[in-house]
């Protein structure tokens, strides 16, 4: 069954098993999609490690440079600077306005032609970024970059929820996940690589990442249109063929009528946008959007962006601090494929409460260590620093198999057809929103609270756990037409939005009577 497909209980299909196979055409189409999120990935580890390089700082951020260089500088501030913070910020914030253009294309046109525009303005921004002569050439380009965020961050998880059978949803939604991660992983290996390259390093290392924008280029005029978004877009015969091939079976009768029933009631619905205001969709909306600020309040992108910064202020010099962030995106790769593994035999609330748990133990130890231990212009002794590396792969191993994929997975899984573009447009928005408030003061917060800022991101776990314990119900092996009944319907707090519905339909058919 297409995994985000939801229909009422009075469509008159009662769930099944619906025939079909894993077929070689979905898993190829999958890993095509989720090249959306290598890019993604690659632009989130690029920037920390151009922004450690000395030839980036001294041709755009001279004062920066200076103030690295001076003899007795402040280990907590001497990368505290708003242009360089908006070097990494902007490209979260064009991607939090494009989100909403994207949830327009998606809905009207299709994911795949989303997915195309994605890898255009990936292409574009990368061109200007590498060939930037001055800083305005250099943001405009992080716009572009974001543009392409936005839309692929929009359309990859719907597109991959959409074409993977109920019982690999989850793994299957991982990919582009696990792709971010190998992005990340691979623009370390390139930083480290081109750091020495002088004077144009920072270049080719921004440079590099036109190669997974024209892999996703080439891939989305391979990759099929959904049956969903076929269906939903009045396409109902090209929808069945796409669903028999990529089912790889010829009956697919239930399956198609459960997505035919749920694009009639989502062609009702004029204003999705408004239709999310009402108190039935209050569930999903804040599960979605709640999963994204707690997502960027575990302080993991303010380490993936500036690991090697960071591991600058710990002691290490430039190459060792590229190498430690090679390694802390070596544990995120592995630890991906740990979720892609588990999520769909364990569930999403055993990974996101573990993790939980480890990621405050790391944070806090982290914290008091350079409490202890890192004053504002000394060096870390040897051990302590091997010790504050170790934490960071334990945090960043925990985040990996929990709330990085689950982060996207979850909201995907429970929106309603007729909600579910507007929906999600909302949970990407939420995301690089604070995605973009994270990195644009992840620098100055930790000028200013110094070793408090890994206990302030402590704090923010504490609230996601009791958050998951109360209020996020599992969705592991729940068939969508059936989240409301058997998700919704029995928890002990959403229970009583789910009730106001039914209210409203009991009115309505009364006053038609």
């Amino acid at each position: 069954m297409p995994a985000i497909v939801v229909s009422s209980n009075d469509s008159g299909v009662k769930h099944k098993d619906f025939d079909g196979k894993i077929t070689i055409y979905v898993v190829l189409c999958g890993i095509l999609a989720a090249t959306g999120g290598l890019v993604f990935g690659f632009d989130i580890g690029i920037s920390g490690g151009v922004t450690a390089m000395d030839d980036f700082l001294e041709k755009f951020f001279p004062k920066v440079y200076r103030k690295k260089l001076q003899a007795k500088e402040d280990n907590y501030c001497k990368f505290d600077n708003q242009w360089l913070q908006l070097f990494t910020s902007s490209l979260y914030l064009a991607a939090l306005f494009s989100s909403f253009a994207a949830s327009k294309v998606c809905s009207k046109y299709g994911r795949k032609i989303t997915i195309q525009l994605a890898s255009l303005f990936f292409i574009v921004g990368v061109v200007l970024e590498a060939a930037a002569i001055e800083i305005v050439m250099l943001i405009v380009g992080r716009i572009f970059l974001g543009m392409g965020v936005g839309f692929g961050n929009q359309a990859v998880p719907l597109f991959l929820s959409e074409i993977a059978p109920v019982k690999i949803r989850g793994a299957l939604n991982i990919l582009f996940q696990l792709n971010v991660t190998i992005g990340i992983f691979i623009a370390n290996i390139v930083n480290y690589l081109t750091a020495n390259l002088h004077p144009w390093g920072w270049r080719l290392s921004l440079g590099l990442a036109g190669v997974p924008a024209v892999i996703l280029g080439i891939g989305s005029f391979i990759i099929t249109e959904t049956p969903t978004s076929l269906i939903e877009r009045g396409q109902l015969l090209r929808g069945r063929a796409m669903l028999e091939r990529i089912r790889g079976t010829a009956n697919v009768n239930a399956e198609y009528e459960e997505i035919v029933h749920a694009s009639e009631m989502a062609r009702r619905v004029k204003h999705p946008f408004k239709n999310l205001m009402k108190r039935s969709s209050r569930p999903q909306l804040v599960i979605a959007v709640a999963m994204q600020v707690f997502q960027q309040f575990t302080g993991i992108n303010a380490i993936m962006f500036y690991a090697p910064v960071l591991f600058q202020t710990i002691g290490f010099k430039s190459q060792a601090s590229l190498l430690s962030a090679v390694i802390t995106g070596t544990v995120n790769v592995v630890s991906t494929l740990v979720s892609v593994a588990a999520v769909d035999r364990l569930g999403r609330r055993v990974l996101l409460l573990e993790a939980c748990a480890q990621m405050f133990f790391s944070q806090t130890i982290i914290g008091a260590l350079l409490f202890a231990y890192l004053k504002t212009n000394n060096e870390l002794n040897q051990g302590v620093a091997i010790a504050v590396v170790v934490l960071v792969c334990f945090f960043v191993m925990s985040f990996a198999w929990s709330w990085g994929p689950l982060g996207w997975l979850i909201p995907s899984e429970t929106f309603p057809l007729e909600t579910r573009s507007a929906g999600f447009s909302c949970a990407v928005s939420s995301n690089m929103l604070f995605t973009f408030v994270i990195a644009q003061a992840f620098l100055s917060m930790m000028c200013h609270m110094k070793a408090g800022i890994f206990f302030f991101f402590a704090a923010w776990i504490v609230v996601m756990t009791l958050f998951v314990i109360f209020l996020l119900p599992e969705t592991k092996g729940v068939p969508i037409d059936e989240m409301t009944d058997r998700v919704w319907r029995q928890h002990w707090y959403w229970r009583r939005y789910m009730e106001d519905e039914d209210d409203d339909k009991i009115k309505k058919a009364e006053d038609g009577l």
